[in-house]
């Protein structure tokens, strides 16, 4: 991730979507440095002890609120960024110098994801890095073998690749439709909120119908890691 931050211009700011927050209405995270949250429990203490103190972007949020139509609400609140936001930054951008704004998922479904990040697609024009943070595969319950390197299971590897195929062909509708047509299904993603928030970004790309870049592939703990970048 380190090296494809750096074939990237540096954002004016970044707007993060993690699959750690659905909430609807739509919510849109602290404008100024706020704690991190830290969702998640019985982990070494190390790692209750990161710290991101990117800035806010009161004014990235502002305009979030003017893109989205009179049926979309938008809210506000004081919460900090999540792991799910703040764990790739600290590898991405590890100085926390680029202004930082993350929103909710007020919804899962497809179709309504890629309509919001059509609408969010104009930030892109003014520097803004649009990025949904989720998971290739996420079947956490079944997996056996813990280790970083587990074998990925058949399940996994199965969804993967045709997750990777699917993209390749541009065939958005299609990957709206993962939950009936993917193989692996339902094992791979038992809840689908970490495949949700690749609609958002998809929505937001200047073609979501073109192949995008797939820099980052492979296993951990058996779940993909597969990663895309649309431009």
């Amino acid at each position: 991730m380190r090296d494809l931050t750096a074939t990237l211009p540096t954002p004016e700011a970044i707007l993060i979507a993690s699959a750690h927050w659905e909430t609807a209405p739509m919510m849109l995270g602290a404008t100024e440095t706020e704690p991190l949250v830290y969702d998640f429990g019985g982990f070494e203490r190390r790692f209750y002890e990161v710290r991101y103190a990117a800035p806010g972007a009161p004014e990235l949020a502002a305009k979030v609120e003017k893109l989205m139509p009179d049926d979309e609400p938008v809210a506000r609140t004081d919460r900090g960024l999540d792991h799910g936001a703040y764990v790739p930054l600290t590898v991405m951008y590890p100085d926390a110098d680029v202004p930082v704004l993350q929103m909710s998922l007020p919804t899962l479904e497809p179709d309504r994801l890629l309509e919001i990040g059509r609408r969010l697609a104009p930030l892109r024009d003014e520097g803004v890095l649009i990025v949904g943070s989720g998971f290739a595969t996420h079947g956490l319950p079944f997996l056996r073998d813990f280790r970083p390197d587990a074998a990925a299971p058949g399940w996994s590897r199965e969804f993967d690749a045709w997750s990777a195929e699917t993209l390749e062909r541009g065939a958005v509708d299609e990957l709206a439709d993962f939950r009936d047509k993917a193989p692996g299904m339902p094992w791979a993603h038992p809840t689908i909120e970490h495949f949700a928030p690749m609609f958002l970004t998809l929505g937001a790309a200047t073609d979501p119908e073109q192949a995008p870049d797939q820099p980052i592939d492979g296993f951990w703990m058996g779940l993909a890691k597969r990663s895309f970048l649309v431009g």
